[in-house]
C-alpha cells in the first residue's frame, strides 16, 4: 500500500511539473503571433459556431423540463409568476453555463485530445518543429484563444434558447399568461446574472481547451495513449468545470449574502 501511494504521489509530482513546462512554452510561444494570428479564426469556427446546434438542443429542452418543474414545485406556494423568474435566473446563472460547457468538454475537448494526439504518435508535430514551426503557437494557442472567446458566444445562443423555451413551455402548457412569465423574468434580472453566466464559460472554454491541448501532446503509446488521452481529457474537463462553478460561486456571489 505505501508503494502504491508512493508511486501516485510521485506521477501528481511529475503531473504538475509537466502542466507547469507546458504554460511555460505556451507563454514563450505567445508573442509569435504571426503563427497563431491567422490560425484563430478558423479554430474559432470549429469549436464555436460548430459547436451551437449541440448546445441550443440541451438549451432547449433544459428550458422545457425547467419551466414545468418550477411550476411542479411551487404549485399552491408562490404567485405563478415566479416561474419565470426560476428560469430566467436559473438559465442564465447556472444551467446554461454549465450544462453547455460539460456537452462542450464531451465535443470540443476530446476532439483537441484526439486530433494533437494522433498528430504526437504520428510524428507530425515533430515535423513542425523540424519546419521551424512552434508546435504551441500553430496548435495549442489558436484553440485556447477560440475556447476563451467562443464559449460565451455559444452560452449566450444557449441562454436565450433555454429562456425561450421556458417561456414557450408556461405560456402553453401551464396556466401562466405571458404577462405574467415576463413580470417575474424582469422582477429580480440584473445584468451582473448574464455577465457571470459569460465570466464562467469564459473560464470553463479556457480549461478545456487548455487541457486537450495539453493531455493531447503529451500522448504517448499509440492508439491506446490516443484513447486515453481523450478519456482523461473529458473526465478532467468535467471536473475542472465543477470546481469553478463552485470557484465563481464563492467568489462572486458570497459578497451578495453579507
Amino acid at each position: 500500500m505505501v508503494t502504491s501511494l508512493g508511486r501516485r504521489s510521485i506521477g501528481l509530482v511529475t503531473g504538475f511539473g509537466q502542466f507547469g513546462r507546458f504554460l511555460g512554452n505556451v507563454a514563450r510561444a505567445l508573442p509569435d503571433v504571426r503563427t497563431w494570428g491567422g490560425l484563430t479564426a478558423q479554430q474559432m469556427r470549429r469549436l464555436g459556431v460548430d459547436s451551437l446546434p449541440i448546445a441550443l438542443f440541451i438549451a432547449a429542452f433544459t428550458g422545457i423540463v425547467l419551466a414545468l418543474l418550477a411550476s411542479y414545485v411551487m404549485t399552491g406556494a408562490v404567485p405563478p409568476y415566479l416561474v419565470g423568474t426560476l428560469v430566467t435566473k436559473t438559465i442564465t446563472m447556472e444551467l446554461g453555463p454549465v450544462l453547455t460547457g460539460l456537452a462542450l468538454a464531451g465535443r470540443v475537448g476530446a476532439n483537441i485530445a484526439a486530433e494533437l494526439g494522433t498528430m504526437r504518435v504520428t510524428e507530425q508535430v515533430d515535423a513542425l518543429e523540424t519546419l521551424a514551426y512552434n508546435p504551441y503557437a500553430f496548435l495549442v494557442i489558436p484553440r485556447v484563444l477560440a475556447g476563451l472567446v467562443m464559449f460565451p458566444v455559444v452560452v449566450a445562443f444557449a441562454m436565450g434558447m433555454g429562456i425561450f423555451t421556458g417561456w414557450l413551455t408556461a405560456t402553453n402548457l401551464l396556466p401562466i399568461t405571458n404577462a405574467e412569465f415576463m413580470r417575474g423574468a424582469r422582477l429580480f434580472f440584473m445584468p451582473f446574472d448574464v455577465w457571470y453566466g459569460l465570466l464562467k464559460s469564459a473560464s470553463f472554454g479556457f480549461v478545456i481547451t487548455l487541457i486537450g491541448c495539453h493531455l493531447g501532446l503529451a500522448t504517448r503509446g499509440g492508439a491506446e495513449g490516443v484513447g486515453r488521452a481523450t478519456t482523461r481529457t473529458v473526465v478532467y474537463s468535467a471536473e475542472m468545470i465543477l470546481v469553478l462553478d463552485a470557484y465563481w460561486a464563492v467568489t462572486l456571489l458570497r459578497g451578495h449574502f453579507q
